[in-house]
């Protein structure tokens, strides 16, 4: 049976020759895999480069309940990213997010206030021409909300500390190593609080931006079981502190 709904391509795996095998978080039916045919000929319906991280697809796909492998009948790219392709930094960023995102994503279960969230998320930093750098610090820790473990606020303002491991601030420093340190907690409230549309009010030096997409990754990987390595952030690193 023939379903429309709207996709946000995560990671595409060579599969034959001329073939792929696309993980897309799909509005209607969550983490799906999706094999299209044919992408690498110069006459595809649906083309490769559609198929990048976090590019945004209206699709047509048939649909098994029972999961496996699904197929895509027509898709077409909407809307159409004006400059992340093409903007260093904001691409290198895209790869950080996705592969934060791909990594979180465990269930087919379809959850659209989330696919909400990323798409407009993914259309104002395609839309935004400067002052990006702490895009991602913003939009992850937002995330968090989706994934269930978004930071316990009750204690902020009287505390010290932010527990990365019980996601709680507290007013004493841990005694396990995965927390915020007193010196950055300011702002570290200051990414909690500020919403996406105001990320531009967040000014980090690359020291302290450094320090914070380490401690972004550290609280993921905490909360998610089986979250692995994170490598992207290393191009990304050296692409906003040349």
């Amino acid at each position: 049976m023939l379903h429309k709904t709207r996709g946000i391509v995560l990671k595409t795996t060579d599969y034959a020759e001329n073939s792929v095998i696309v993980k897309i978080f799909t509005q209607k039916f969550g983490l799906q895999s999706y094999l299209i045919n044919g992408v690498k000929k110069p006459k595809a319906k649906i083309r490769l480069n559609m198929l990048q991280p976090l590019h945004i697809l209206d699709m047509v796909v048939y649909h098994k309940p029972n999961g496996g492998i699904q197929r895509i009948s027509d898709a077409r790219s909407e809307p159409i990213l004006q400059s992340i392709p093409y903007d260093i930094v904001k691409s290198s960023l895209v790869l950080f997010m996705n592969e934060m995102i791909y990594k979180s994503l465990k269930q087919e279960d379809d959850d659209e206030v989330m696919f909400e969230f990323i798409e407009k998320s993914i259309e104002l930093l395609d839309k935004t021409e400067k002052g990006i750098a702490n895009f991602h610090l913003i939009f992850l820790m937002k995330l968090t909300r989706f994934l269930g473990f978004y930071p316990d606020m009750s204690l902020a303002d009287s505390s010290s500390f932010f527990d990365l491991k019980n996601g709680v601030f507290v007013k004493h420093q841990p005694l396990h190593l995965f927390f915020i340190e007193e010196k950055y907690v300011a702002q570290w409230l200051q990414i909690l609080r500020n919403s996406m549309d105001n990320f531009l009010a967040i000014k980090l030096d690359a020291a302290t931006r450094k320090y914070f997409i380490q401690k972004v990754i550290d609280y993921y990987a905490l909360h998610i079981e089986g979250f692995g390595e994170v490598k992207s952030h290393i191009i990304l690193e050296e692409v906003l502190n040349p």
